[in-house]
């Protein structure tokens, strides 16, 4: 069984990628108190966004729910990245509140599925400490023409 995150992270077989650099006038994490809060993180793999649009279901030429639900997934992890530079993930104590804003097409009303992308994978590596307050809100545009955006607030020792 795991003793730290750094040890959770390992038995799931999840590397956390380098720290996503921002694309303005931002710092990807800041902490105040017992508080880290960590910018829009983006989609990013490698520099590069793994999918762009808006969400939709069945349409041509947007992004479909289960790969902006994938997208979710990779956004937490670059913000888990930006915890982890500023403060180590070890010293993680709980997840507080998960903030996603989904680039949505006219009708779309999946957001809070979309946004389980992250929620899943936070619950996945820290369990009980990972049950968090959430926002999942449509939106027009997001920067990059990304289909999704997570910010995530945790609790730090």
């Amino acid at each position: 069984m795991a003793t730290t995150w750094t040890d959770r992270l390992a038995e799931l077989g999840i590397t956390l990628p380098g720290v996503v650099p921002p694309v303005a006038s931002y710092t990807p994490a800041v902490r105040t108190g017992d508080l880290v809060y960590t910018s829009g993180q983006l989609p990013m793999v490698d520099g590069e966004l793994t999918a762009r649009g808006k969400v939709a279901e069945g349409a041509e030429g947007v992004v479909e729910p289960d790969d902006a639900t994938a997208a979710a997934r990779v956004c937490a992890l670059n913000a888990l990245a930006a915890i982890d530079a500023l403060v180590g993930i070890d010293s993680i104590v709980r997840v507080v509140k998960v903030v996603g804003f989904v680039a949505s097409a006219p009708g779309f009303t999946g957001q809070p599925g979309v946004i389980n992308g992250a929620s899943d994978v936070l619950g996945e590596i820290f369990g009980d400490a990972g049950v968090h307050a959430r926002s999942a809100v449509g939106v027009a545009e997001l920067p990059l023409g990304a289909p999704v955006e997570v910010e995530l607030i945790v609790e730090v020792a």
